[in-house]
């Protein structure tokens, strides 16, 4: 057990000397709106994607709706983002709080690497749920007999394309979120 004279002890009373974490905290401020955005703009997308065609059945056009809650993978990617939407507004309100309170750094990046890692596997699981499900509404399934339905849901698919292509720029701004945090975290370590 570490004493108070040893070197390796530090208290959280213990100042550090500066090292830029003020520049860190404004810059994750600013990847943490980008996450914010992100989730918005893949949720609304997601959220307006339906769309209804008339579609032959036995000779018969019948109107079939195609909209994002008729596949879990969809609700399921739909929700992640809800969460990380409102993780990122709740997080960007205790990054700004630790500007102003220096003496929080350090445990804030602790947490801040816990959960911005929890909230990462959730979106990219969720990612990779619809982009599997977009596959083969974009390719179909020979084998298993699913025909493919961007060729008659352009507009589902569309959206359903461009919610996926925002939702991997979320990932990775989440991942610099954790990258900058271990960086940070590891320059207050004292040499």
């Amino acid at each position: 057990m570490a004493s108070s004279g040893d070197p390796e002890f530090i208290s959280s009373s213990t100042p550090l000397p500066p090292d830029g974490n003020d520049n860190y905290f404004k810059f994750d401020v600013i990847l943490r709106f980008l996450l914010f955005a992100a989730s918005l703009v893949t949720v609304v997308v997601m959220v307006t994607s339906n769309e209804t065609k008339l579609v032959l059945f036995q000779g018969i056009p019948v109107p079939q709706p195609a909209k994002f809650g008729y596949s879990p993978a969809f609700i399921y990617f739909v929700t992640a983002f809800s969460v990380s939407g409102l993780y990122s507004i709740i997080t960007t309100l205790a990054s700004l709080s630790v500007v102003k309170k220096p003496h929080l750094k350090t445990n804030f990046l602790l947490h801040f690497i816990f959960w911005d890692s929890l909230i990462l596997g959730i979106i990219a699981s969720a990612t990779g749920a619809v982009g599997g499900v977009a596959y083969v509404g974009l390719k179909g399934n020979k084998h298993l007999g699913w025909g493919k339905i961007c060729g008659t849901y352009d507009k589902f698919c569309s959206h359903t394309a461009g919610s996926f292509a925002v939702a991997l720029f979320g990932c990775v701004v989440t991942l610099l979120l954790i990258w900058l945090s271990a960086y940070a975290m590891q320059r207050r370590i004292p040499k």
